[in-house]
Parts: C-alpha cells; sequence; structure tokens
C-alpha cells in the first residue's frame, strides 16, 4: 500500500452556493499544476465569515457530488456539514492531519480575497502550520504581498515559495489560473430572475437545481 507520504491534498472549502466552474476549474488547474493525489470539495455549514447558505447543506451536498462526479480528481468531503457550530478551516485541518499523518501534503486553496482577509480567521497562524496556502491569481490581478496587512505579510514573505517538495506544511505558493469570472451570487441572481446559466455550472447541478426548484427569488431585483 502507498504511504500517505507519497499522496499530496488539496482542500478548497466553500459553500458552494451552488458549485460552478469558477470552482472547478481553480482544483483542477492548481490539482495539475502542483501534481495532487485529490482535491477535496468541502463544502461549509455554517462559514463564520458569510451569511448563511441560501439552500439547505444536503442540496449542496448533493449538487458537489454531481459535480465531481466523473473526475478521479475530486473528493467531496462532508465533514464540516456533520460538524455542529460554525465551519472553521483550522478545525478542518486538525481533523485531517489526525486522519493522514503529520507528513502528506495538505494544500489549502485560497482567491486572493479570502487570503488577504486570512487576519480575521479563527487561529489563522495555526493555518501555516497545518498546510501548505495555495493562493490562486487571475491574470491581472495578481497578489501584492507588498501590500498585505502585518504580520500576514511578514510571513509570507518568509515562506513563499515556487514549490512544496516533500514538506508537509508552511509554505505560500501563487499560481495563476485561468480567469473564469462566474460567483455563486450572480447565478443565484441570474437564476432568481429565470435568466440562463448554462455554460456556468455543470449541466447535472443545473438539472438539480430546477428539479428541486431551488433559488427562485430571495436574490430576484
Amino acid at each position: 500500500m502507498a504511504s500517505h507520504k507519497s499522496c499530496p491534498t488539496g482542500i478548497l472549502g466553500g459553500t458552494f452556493d451552488p458549485i460552478h466552474y469558477g470552482h472547478l476549474r481553480l482544483g483542477e488547474e492548481l490539482g495539475d499544476a502542483l501534481g495532487l493525489e485529490h482535491v477535496r470539495l468541502v463544502p461549509a455549514k455554517l462559514p463564520p465569515h458569510r451569511a448563511e447558505p441560501e439552500v439547505s447543506a444536503q442540496h449542496r451536498l448533493a449538487m458537489a457530488r454531481l459535480a465531481a462526479a466523473g473526475n478521479p480528481l475530486f473528493v467531496v468531503d462532508d465533514r464540516e456539514l456533520r460538524r455542529e457550530g460554525p465551519s472553521y478551516t483550522a478545525d478542518t485541518l486538525l481533523e485531517l492531519r489526525n486522519e493522514l499523518g503529520n507528513q502528506v501534503p495538505l494544500c489549502l486553496m485560497l482567491g486572493v480575497d479570502a487570503f488577504v482577509a486570512l487576519m480575521t480567521w479563527s487561529r489563522w497562524r495555526q493555518l501555516f502550520d497545518l498546510a501548505h496556502l495555495v493562493i490562486a491569481t487571475r491574470p491581472g490581478y495578481s497578489l501584492e504581498v507588498g501590500q498585505l496587512p502585518e504580520p500576514l505579510g511578514a510571513i509570507t514573505r518568509e515562506r513563499i515559495a515556487t514549490g512544496f517538495g516533500t514538506a508537509p506544511s508552511g509554505c505560500v505558493l501563487i499560481r495563476e489560473i485561468a480567469a473564469l469570472d462566474i460567483s455563486a451570487s450572480s447565478i443565484r441572481q441570474a437564476l432568481a430572475r429565470r435568466h440562463s446559466t448554462r455554460y456556468l455550472l455543470p449541466d447535472s447541478v443545473l438539472d438539480y437545481i430546477r428539479a428541486h426548484h431551488l433559488y427562485r427569488g430571495t436574490h430576484g431585483g
């Protein structure tokens, strides 16, 4: 049996309300660029920094599973939906460390906006001890390390790297990915207004949304 040591794993969290091609392409590109064994899609139950998701955890989990179907890179991980209370990333990484051991490289995938606000997260410093932080940027929208708030800026400058090698955690990696200007909020608004959302999210997810009459009006106007 292969050792966990040779199986770097990505973690991509979010409300996935609904999951769309922006999420999936980010996971696919970073997984390919970093040679990851899997990318875990982790739907949040109660995100501390966002409004409560519009649809239930059951629906968001079902949509994530439909979106991931057929791609062996993706694994849908429902641990935050099973956990009581707010969905803290530090708790998720600690659980994964307990399950996978201390040697497997874990790569926490974040957008630039999330990383810039990292100091507002619970136990944010601990994240660097538990995983590598992989920041996804878009063409023309890079991460300005010199403009990060302190002490996040100092920690980033100290830990920025071109790769993680065999280290299990501690590096900050910046990777440019394809510019897909898709947001879950814009999809919800379009669905509420009965506008087309085809090619913004997988057909299987759109079919599920229609079958269960989701996103039918609270984000209209």
